[in-house]
């Protein structure tokens, strides 16, 4: 079995933290915005802990997932636009947030969840990079990966839940990059193979 060293994969995330480490230090401020983007199966929420657990500042930041915002399979721009209201504007403007989870189960939102403006937020999903979200963000990430690879560890993780909807979530990733070009409102564009 190969050492983590000769792990392609874990050696791009790792390069990945140091990047974003140093992005987020040179923003000299105690609660700055991560915004972590890339398609389904990129690496996004395994780099947005790793960034997490790594995170140099001294308080620990808010991390959140779009995939607990999208109502549901059709919902990529609708999750967005409540992340922003919810999350990311109400940060900016100094005061407290609230954001609800979407209970994919159930197919209804549920809990909410406070985001103290005086921490740091890193916020992960696909969509997560627009003109909009840009704006109120200080380190923002596009995460690319080769189809192949993606697909292999989205349908790893989330198997037979996620196979079925492969292509229609894929067509509203299509959208999202054709329509805010998140890759040229990136400070950062990271490879994971």
């Amino acid at each position: 079995m190969p050492s983590r060293s000769d792990d392609p994969v874990a050696r791009a995330l790792t390069q990945a933290v140091a990047r974003i480490a140093d992005a987020v230090r040179a923003v000299q401020a105690s609660n700055p915005v991560v915004l972590i983007d890339g398609r389904s199966g990129a690496g996004k929420s395994t780099l947005a802990r790793l960034v997490a657990v790594q995170w140099p500042l001294r308080t620990e930041p808010q991390l959140i997932a779009l995939d607990s915002i999208y109502p549901g399979w059709d919902g990529l721009d609708a999750g967005v636009e409540r992340a922003y209201d919810q999350i990311l504007h109400p940060h900016g403007r100094g005061i407290v947030g609230t954001w609800q989870r979407y209970d994919w189960e159930a197919g209804e939102y549920a809990e909410s969840h406070a985001v103290d403006p005086a921490r740091g937020v890193i916020l992960e999903g696909c969509g997560a990079l627009t003109p909009r979200t840009a704006r109120v963000a200080d380190v923002r990430v596009w995460v690319e990966s080769p189809e192949g690879s993606r697909k292999r560890r989205a349908l790893d993780r989330d198997g037979d839940v996620f196979r079925p909807h492969w292509d229609r979530w894929a067509l509203q990733e299509t959208v999202h990059q054709r329509r805010d070009d998140p890759i040229g409102h990136a400070t950062l564009v990271v490879s994971i193979p």
